[in-house]
């Protein structure tokens, strides 16, 4: 071989290696922005879609807590309860497919991850699906479908032209039902109170039939032409319940509607069946709708506020706008996501204004973010968002196992993306794959996640050490961060300076970035100056007492 042909050659070698080492080495995994200023210090709760264990991390990305005992993927919904124990619903594959969300079984784990409480609740008339919510007596208030066959469609006065060939091949649609359920430890529970949708229809289609009326005028009542869309079998798709300690309320996310809706839960089952009784004397019937007006005939598709959302829910008492609604809205059919929070007409005995032949207010949202930027992503399906106690909100783009922590001012100060699929951990670096049964969807996709205080009771008596990152080191690379150890870097991002916590003297320190190539090395890493540093990610590798270890850190 010629000289000019090998020396060419050897060019292209170490090209193809550098670019190799670069890709192993790039950032797509774990925590990619972290402003220890402006985060809210906690702890995040989240369980992997594609997988079955259940993590806790620090804002570090660090792992603290894990549940893996459980042999199912999640129903999607898992809480951390005031106890320390671990809610969470069930992928089961039940009978009854409503094809998303399915459930049918909710699990509780204490904190050493043993099993202690089951309930299956799948048969093939009825199912549990995508979101449970523990209320303070103990009792479990969750989201299930329950089969209406065609002739009974026909009987509550629809018109089942308006409906999807899903519904025609299968002879029967799935409406949404709420079922409150007194566990029974270790397994089962017992069902105390009921509310569904089917008792609260009208329609102006068959004159016939004993729920016939004008829908603009029974705003409390569901239309059975909703937003007059041709219809699917999983009808209404509710997709989030929440609860309302105060007024002793529930809210709905209602994906089929662009609606959420608020119903009374101090009626009695009997009650709720009905248009009488409770607190607010109107039984069962919706005391608040919000979102989509269309669906009980006011306005037109110029007054959509939701598109196909999910995730309504009450802002705590110790956050700012507490008792507005925040929600998580995916933008079907609009091409963009945002977190809208409302401040629902509501006085302090949880009555809402109305005024007949109107839309409900408000007009418009009290806060919203745009999830336009390049950093951010549309987010057609899942998703939720969390106001913290710090006024900043925590965003799942659900889709991507993608999580923002947002600012009032709507800064992105934390983002953090799932660092595992369907096999378990990824590689730092690794492009995460596309789901093949829902390809708008990839494999590391989260349904929602929770940030809970430091100071959250569920944490009382358990020791929290931060351990390793989820994710696994790309070769070459040592651990980000060292189980046994509690040194750590700030601010990170860092601008110029860098200072690390909890020394013991004598450290040495190494400076390199994602190709290995040391940067600065030394004794003294406070007294140096890193401002002409390029923006990117560095890995600074501490050695003392026979140790090494190395933390992952941003320069912005």
């Amino acid at each position: 071989m010629k000289t000019k042909q090998i020396i060419s050659f050897v060019v292209c070698i170490i090209i193809l290696s550098f670019a190799s080492v670069s890709a192993l080495h790039s950032q797509t995994l774990g925590v990619l922005i972290n402003d220890t200023n402006q985060t809210y210090k906690g702890y995040t709760l989240f369980a992997p879609k594609q997988n079955t264990m259940t993590y806790l991390i620090n804002n570090n990305g660090q792992k603290l807590h894990e549940w893996t005992h459980s042999t199912f993927a999640p129903g999607q919904a898992v809480y951390l309860l005031e106890n320390g124990h671990l809610l969470r619903t069930c992928m089961t594959q039940g009978n009854l497919g409503t094809g998303g969300g399915e459930g049918g079984r909710i699990e509780e784990y204490d904190w050493d991850d043993n099993l202690v409480w089951s309930m299956d609740y799948s048969t093939s008339t009825y199912m549990q699906h995508h979101d449970i919510k523990k209320l303070p007596n103990g009792n479990i208030i969750m989201l299930v479908v329950e089969k209406k066959t065609l002739a009974q469609v026909e009987a509550a006065g629809f018109d089942t032209a308006t409906f999807q060939p899903d519904v025609h091949q299968s002879g029967f649609i799935l409406p949404d039902c709420i079922i409150e359920i007194q566990p029974t430890y270790p397994t089962g529970g017992t069902v105390v109170w009921e509310w569904h949708v089917w008792d609260h229809l009208i329609q102006n289609h068959d004159a016939t039939k004993s729920n016939y009326g004008v829908p603009s005028a029974h705003p409390e009542l569901i239309d059975c032409a909703g937003d007059h869309r041709t219809k699917p079998m999983f009808w209404n798709h509710m997709n989030c319940i929440d609860y309302n300690a105060a007024f002793d309320q529930i809210v709905m996310s209602v994906r089929g509607n662009s609606e959420l809706w608020v119903v009374d839960h101090t009626t009695t089952t009997a009650q709720s069946a009905s248009h009488l009784g409770g607190n607010r004397g109107k039984g069962g019937d919706l005391l608040y709708r919000w979102g989509n007006p269309l669906c009980y005939g006011i306005g037109n598709t110029t007054n959509q506020k939701y598109f196909e959302q999910h995730d309504v829910e009450w802002i705590k008492s110790d956050c700012p706008g507490a008792g507005n609604l925040l929600c998580f809205n995916n933008g079907v059919n609009r091409n963009y996501s945002t977190v809208d929070e409302i401040t629902p007409p509501v006085d302090v005995s949880g009555n809402y204004a109305y005024t007949t032949g109107q839309a409900f207010a408000p007009t418009n949202f009290t806060w919203s973010y745009s999830m336009t930027s390049p950093d951010t992503v549309f987010a057609h399906d899942i998703s939720g968002a969390q106001r913290l106690p710090n006024g900043n909100t925590l965003i799942d783009a659900g889709p991507f196992g993608t999580f923002y922590e947002v600012t009032a001012a709507k800064q992105i100060v934390w983002k953090y993306v799932n660092p595992t699929d369907n096999t378990g951990p990824l590689i730092q670096g690794d492009t995460i794959p596309n789901n093949p049964v829902r390809p708008e969807e990839k494999m590391n996709s989260v349904f929602r996640v929770y940030r809970y205080p430091t100071t959250y009771a569920g944490f009382a008596g358990h020791v929290l050490t931060p351990g390793s990152v989820i994710e696994l080191n790309p070769t070459g690379v040592q651990s980000y961060t060292n189980n046994t150890s509690t040194l750590q870097c700030y601010p990170n991002p860092f601008t110029n300076k860098i200072y690390i916590t909890n020394k013991t003297g004598g450290e040495t320190y190494e400076l390199s970035n994602l190709m290995g190539k040391i940067i600065w090395q030394g004794t003294e890493v406070e007294k140096q100056d890193f401002s002409a540093l390029s923006q990117g990610v560095y890995f600074l590798k501490i050695t003392a007492n026979h140790t090494i270890q190395t933390l992952k850190i941003v320069k912005q």
